[in-house]
């Protein structure tokens, strides 16, 4: 039996106001992560982003390929089609065999 889980999204904007409270407030960094119904690791994490990226920081849905992620998509995409291929000649070659 497989579970799926679930994954929360959140806006650009509730991430900016929890780093927001994260530096303004006197509260402790996992009380507010309790209050606010996420992880401490993950307060952490959006307030590096904010810092390394500024405007730039959360993007938008989903994660952005870069080339990298292109070359290997296109990679594991060429492996599946040679494998296609190599079906396509067997079953090619299994027919002809019982035509003749």
């Amino acid at each position: 039996m497989t579970t799926e889980r679930k994954y929360r999204r959140f806006t650009p904007e509730f991430k900016r106001e929890a780093v927001r409270q994260m530096s303004d407030s006197n509260k402790h960094c996992t009380q507010l992560a309790r209050e606010l119904g996420i992880r401490v690791n993950q307060l952490y994490k959006w307030k590096s982003e904010l810092e390394q990226k500024s405007d730039d920081a959360f993007p938008g849905a989903g994660r952005h390929a870069g080339p990298e992620g292109e070359l290997a998509k296109l990679k594991r995409e060429n492996e599946r089609l040679k494998q296609e291929n190599e079906i396509l000649k067997k079953a090619a070659a299994y027919f002809a065999k019982s035509l003749v």
